[in-house]
């Protein structure tokens, strides 16, 4: 079974994190929030407080894929936790997936990530973003890293996720099942 992390900072983007969330747990992909704080709870930039399942301390890079939501000032707090940027380096390094959506792309540009890729993120940070090509498109793909624009795209980069860690049919399933996709696609 497919193993994601979704990463949660003081200040992150609910909507961002939790509806990934659902959609890979929808599609039976093992998707925990990480807590990159001293403690599981944790506030969104909406004062909505969530118990992560672990903190950072106790996972390994084991994870097939590593989920950044947005918000501010959550995406800064990701930026500032040393272990997780380690973590998405070595993630890159060995060709693993990597997910970003609003403004935590800036995030994987500030680290080198985005060198030479496409990539998109929330408008008012595209002058931040870091990349190869800038893209207006909701969810962009180049080579193992996933970007997205924002709350509204989450859907779509969700099922996006899901059908790379899964399959197309997969995504397709879960997107009828939340009524978001038509009974006939």
């Amino acid at each position: 079974m497919q193993k994601v992390y979704v990463f949660l900072a003081t200040g992150f983007e609910e909507v961002e994190a939790l509806t990934v969330v659902d959609i890979l747990r929808r599609g039976g992909i093992d998707c925990k929030t990480v807590s990159v704080m001293e403690q599981k709870t944790v506030t969104s930039s909406h004062n909505v407080t969530v118990e992560a399942d672990c903190l950072f301390s106790e996972i390994s890079g084991d994870a097939d894929m590593l989920v950044l939501p947005g918000g501010i000032p959550g995406t800064p707090n990701l930026a500032a936790h040393k272990g997780l940027c380690d973590m998405l380096q070595a993630h890159n390094e060995a060709g693993k997936w990597l997910a970003a959506v609003c403004a935590a792309p800036t995030v994987l540009g500030g680290l080198g990530i985005l060198d030479g890729r496409q990539a998109t993120c929330f408008p008012s940070k595209m002058d931040e973003l870091i990349c190869g090509e800038k893209k207006t498109d909701s969810v962009v793909v180049d080579g193992n890293v996933i970007t997205s624009r924002g709350m509204g795209t989450c859907i779509d980069f969700g099922l996006k996720l899901l059908e790379l860690l899964d399959s197309r049919e997969t995504a397709v399933k879960i997107g009828k099942a939340i009524v978001y996709l038509e009974q006939d696609a």
